[in-house]
């Protein structure tokens, strides 16, 4: 998640990252891959790498908002399931149990950096409604300038597949524009942005 990443072959710094660098607002979403043992509860270790990061941006004076998935994974080892269900009522259960866990872990870590963090749920609704995404709005902007650390995730026991952010690349999305952030990062275990998903489509390419 470095700033100054660099083209390895031209060694020369990449379009937009002078931009990035000056950014003083940033959302940051980090997907399950990143923070679970192949979706087999939290790496915690890996988390905790994580934190540095965001805790040495906000050194810099830059915002951070998390917006974070693993929730699922974590649950699933709560309740002692080796396999990930496929009923929503199932998911939505590991997601409640393992959101404690999720928001327990986040807080640990940060608390070394002597930062606080806040939980944020939502849902679709809340921000498709205008009161309630203004609310929304006031709440988040109050945690930044308190320079606490928001971390989002939908909130899953009380939606249906048909209200549904879809993933938190969208939620993510949807968070920086809420935010009027001056960055959002995608932090996956992918290469980049395709034009189709290559783990199901061996043709997909990846745009440069």
């Amino acid at each position: 998640m470095a700033w100054e990443s660099r083209d390895v072959e031209s060694n020369e710094q990449l379009p937009g990252r002078e931009a990035l660098s000056s950014a003083r607002r940033v959302v940051v979403k980090i997907g399950s891959a990143l923070l679970t043992n192949d979706g087999r509860g939290l790496d915690e270790a890996a988390i905790g790498g994580w934190v540095d990061q965001i805790a040495a941006l906000h050194q810099q004076g830059k915002e951070v908002v998390l917006v974070s998935s693993g929730a699922v994974a974590a649950g699933m080892v709560r309740l002692g399931w080796q396999a990930r269900p496929s009923a929503v009522h199932e998911l939505q259960a590991a997601a409640a149990v393992g959101q404690n866990g999720l928001t327990q872990c986040y807080e640990q870590h940060f608390a070394r950096h002597g930062m606080l963090t806040a939980q944020i749920l939502l849902t679709h609704d809340d921000l498709s409604n205008r009161k309630r995404y203004l609310n929304a709005l006031s709440a988040l902007r109050t945690l930044v300038e308190m320079r606490v650390v928001p971390v989002i995730n939908e909130n899953d026991t009380v939606v249906t597949d048909e209200i549904r952010f879809g993933d938190n690349d969208t939620l993510g999305a949807l968070v920086a524009n809420l935010l009027e952030a001056d960055a959002l990062l995608l932090l996956t275990d992918q290469e980049g942005l395709f034009d189709a998903d290559p783990r199901h489509n061996p043709d997909a390419t990846l745009i440069a």
